[in-house]
């Protein structure tokens, strides 16, 4: 049974990491948020350890260490812009470290990372569970057995998940702390279709504002049109009817990623692979963290044919621009 201490527990996220450590039989002996909204914690492990400053977190961490147990691993859930920090206390602490999407906000600060761990007998893991999706794999073996004729795929990704005015009070509405909307709700496809695909010839964007952003990819074997977008008024009509908030659409030439299932257990299958010593690690995660650094510094391009036809919907204001 291997010892799991967590940074971010009152974060969505967190329940997928708890669920993980207990589907694949370990324990978490210590969690932690500023936020005590963390009553989740009951359903997995009652007697964790919690706190709320990260000092005594901390100490707590080093009392284990010194009394000769220690952590196995730590887990991070924390807000984007502290997992730079976060894994270095991981490291320090003696523990493998396992991280949620965006490993870091910028690539140096993942080069940096990879110098660091060197210095240390403990790895850095990145959850990109995409990638272990079924159908993802099916994908990646039909594009590898086919990649030797040269063909280059066209393809389109569509993703809206509807946030409320909550979202741009919070930290995921602050760039400098989330890396904006290509970071924080689309690093995830970026990964995926740069390990379907290959690496970026070329990275177009048309679009990029607070709630939205769009652009054309070419890739290796792929041309890429994307659009990512928080703002319900961008879905499709037939869902506002219904008032679902979420759509999501990957088309790979003629195949369709099919989103409506194969997700529940990703994060334990992520686990089982890092605690097998077959994570993905910093390396793995690097070229995404490029691409979206590239996409929230680039310059736009004018709208063209090539451009996704969502690119084309009239800009909103930010919700809070008046206040």
């Amino acid at each position: 049974m291997k010892r799991f201490a967590l940074m971010g527990a009152s974060g969505f996220v967190a329940e997928r990491h708890m669920k993980a450590i207990q589907d694949t039989g370990n324990e978490l002996v210590a969690a932690m948020d500023p936020t005590d909204s963390v009553g989740i914690i009951d359903s997995y492990f009652p007697a964790s350890a919690f706190f709320v400053e990260f000092e005594r977190f901390d100490r707590y961490i080093a009392k284990q260490l010194s009394a000769g147990t220690g952590i196995d691993y730590l887990s991070i859930c924390s807000p984007n812009y502290l997992h730079d920090a976060h894994i270095r206390f991981g490291l320090r602490s003696a523990a493998h470290v396992i991280c949620e999407k965006p490993l870091v906000l910028n690539p140096w600060n993942a080069t940096a990372l990879a110098e660091l761990e060197l210095s240390y007998s403990y790895h850095v893991n990145c959850i990109l569970q995409l990638r272990l999706h079924g159908q993802a794999k099916i994908l990646k073996e039909k594009i590898s057995s086919r990649s030797s004729t040269g063909k280059v795929q066209d393809v389109e990704l569509t993703y809206i998940t509807a946030r409320g005015h909550w979202y741009y009070a919070s930290w995921k509405g602050n760039e400098a702390k989330s890396g904006g909307i290509a970071t924080n709700i689309g690093i995830h496809f970026f990964d995926l279709l740069l390990w379907l695909y290959g690496d970026v010839i070329e990275n177009e964007v048309n679009v990029y504002t607070h709630d939205r952003a769009a652009g054309v990819l070419r890739l290796e074997r792929a041309n890429v049109r994307w659009f990512l977008s928080i703002n319900a008024e961008t879905l499709p009509d037939e869902l506002k009817l219904t008032k679902q908030r979420v759509y999501r659409s990957l088309t790979l030439g003629h195949e369709v990623f099919d989103f409506s299932q194969g997700f529940e257990d990703l994060h334990t299958r992520s686990y089982e692979r890092i605690i097998a010593g077959n994570g993905f690690r910093i390396s793995d995660a690097l070229p995404a963290i490029e691409l979206v650094h590239q996409i929230r510094h680039a310059v736009l391009s004018p709208i063209s044919k090539d451009s996704h036809a969502l690119a084309r919907l009239p800009l909103s204001k930010h919700p809070f621009e008046h206040e």
